[in-house]
């Protein structure tokens, strides 16, 4: 399932997600399915053709049906097919291109009628000579529309596996008003001043405004890092998991990796030194 975060602030961008996929294995004769994690998957997407955005990717782990693929091992091929010659592009017709790309993977790969999960993307960046950045959230197969988030103020867009940051940042759980709803018979309009109500008295008011880059990429790490932590002590399915990947965007630099994980050869754990002969 996986977390990804993008924290919108007046000094830059910051996106970050964790390094988990989840595979269920059908065991036939039990009729069940075990989960098995893997835990070095890069979600945290960018291009060298165009530096000055980023992207986060989650939900469904990869695309097709015995061939599968992740978003970041198709990179190549989406950087091949977008608009030549080669210039920085818009923000927004740049999550147009990479949504076009991934629904066009999806009709190629993916079964006709599906219900399952989707693939999830958060595209964020800077145009050029604008002062703030822009932001926009967009699924393969069901919303592939770029829905862009915050345009006019800054704030903080999290998916995925997040119901421990919502409760953090919301403060209660995404499933109470609907218990709420069904347990007191409440009407749709009870219901939505339920919802101002608590959003004024209970929801965590953070200064996304003031925050410098720093903080931002501080609040983006504690959340990605205490899912995990939480996981760790509840027998459900542990989507979010590895090592943390986070960067930043800015509009004098662009896409800068502050932390992201590389292929590295392990170190041996066993040693077998005065045992063979």
């Amino acid at each position: 399932m996986s977390l990804g975060i993008c924290l919108k602030g007046p000094e830059g961008i910051v996106l970050a997600a964790d390094s988990r996929v989840t595979l269920f294995h059908p065991i036939s004769a039990q009729n069940l399915y075990v989960p098995a994690t893997y835990d070095n998957a890069t979600k945290l997407l960018s291009l060298s053709s165009q530096p000055f955005v980023g992207m986060v990717t989650y939900g469904l782990g990869a695309i097709g049906q015995t061939d599968f693929r992740t978003p970041y091992s198709l990179l190549p091929e989406l950087d091949n097919e977008l608009p030549q010659p080669r210039k920085r592009m818009i923000i927004s017709d740049f999550a147009k291109s990479v949504s076009g790309f991934f629904m066009k993977q999806w009709a190629s790969k993916m079964p006709k009628v599906y219900t399952g999960d989707a693939i999830r993307f958060i595209v964020a960046g800077y145009d050029q000579g604008e002062l703030y950045g822009k932001v926009f959230w967009f699924s393969v197969p069901y919303k592939p529309d770029p829905i862009e988030y915050y345009p006019n103020s800054f704030g903080i867009l999290y998916d995925g596996q997040c119901d421990f940051v919502y409760r953090l940042l919301r403060g209660y759980d995404e499933n109470l008003i609907p218990q709420i709803k069904e347990v007191l018979s409440l009407t749709d309009d009870n219901v939505a001043k339920l919802m101002a109500d608590l959003s004024s008295k209970s929801q965590v008011s953070l200064p996304l405004q003031f925050l410098p880059l720093q903080d931002c990429v501080d609040l983006a790490m504690f959340l990605i890092r205490t899912t995990i932590s939480m996981q760790t002590f509840l027998p459900t399915i542990r989507g979010v998991g590895g090592p943390v990947d986070v960067a930043t965007i800015v509009r004098t630099e662009g896409f800068k990796a502050l932390q992201q994980k590389s292929v590295r050869a392990a170190k041996p754990t066993l040693s077998f030194e005065g045992l063979l002969p």
